[in-house]
C-alpha cells in the first residue's frame, strides 16, 4: 500500500504529541527533511536527527516540543494531497489563525513558510497547515 510521506509525517507527529512521546520515528525523505527543517526554525520541535539504515534506508527520529506538558504544536493539516494539488499565486497565498500559525509552501526556490513566499512574491503548492 502507497503512504504519502507528507500524510504519514503529519499523522506521526499529530499521534505523537498526543500520546505524549518524547519523539517519533519516520521515514526519511529530502521531503520531510525540509519540513522538519522549517518547523525546527519555526520552533514546532525541538531537533530531529536522520540515522542510516541497512539496504540504503533512512529514518528520521523527532524531538517534539512541549511546554508544561502541553505540545507546542495544537494542529497539522494537510492540505495538498496527492489526488488533489494546491497551488496559489503569492499574493494569495492563505494567512494560517492571521499569523499565528504556518503555511509550508513548496516553491521553486524549495520550501519556505507563507510569510517567506509573500515577502518575496513567489507562489507554489500549499502543503500543510501548523498552528
Amino acid at each position: 500500500m502507497y503512504m504519502d510521506p507528507i500524510s504519514d509525517l503529519l499523522l506521526r507527529i499529530k499521534t505523537g504529541t498526543k500520546a505524549r512521546k518524547v519523539d517519533v520515528i519516520v521515514n526519511s525523505s529530502k521531503l520531510v527533511d525540509g519540513i522538519l527543517k522549517i518547523l525546527k526554525d519555526e520552533g514546532y520541535i525541538l531537533d530531529f536527527k536522520t540515522e542510516k539504515l541497512p539496504r540504503n534506508k533512512k529514518q528520521t527520529k523527532v524531538f517534539l516540543k512541549y511546554k508544561n506538558n502541553v505540545s507546542a504544536i495544537t494542529n497539522l493539516k494537510q492540505i495538498s494531497k496527492p489526488g488533489l494539488r494546491v497551488y496559489s499565486e503569492a499574493k494569495k497565498l492563505p494567512s494560517v489563525l492571521n499569523g499565528l500559525g504556518i503555511a509550508i509552501i513548496s516553491t521553486s526556490n524549495g520550501l519556505m513558510t507563507d510569510k517567506v513566499a509573500r515577502s518575496k512574491n513567489i507562489g507554489g503548492e500549499v502543503i500543510a497547515f501548523i498552528y
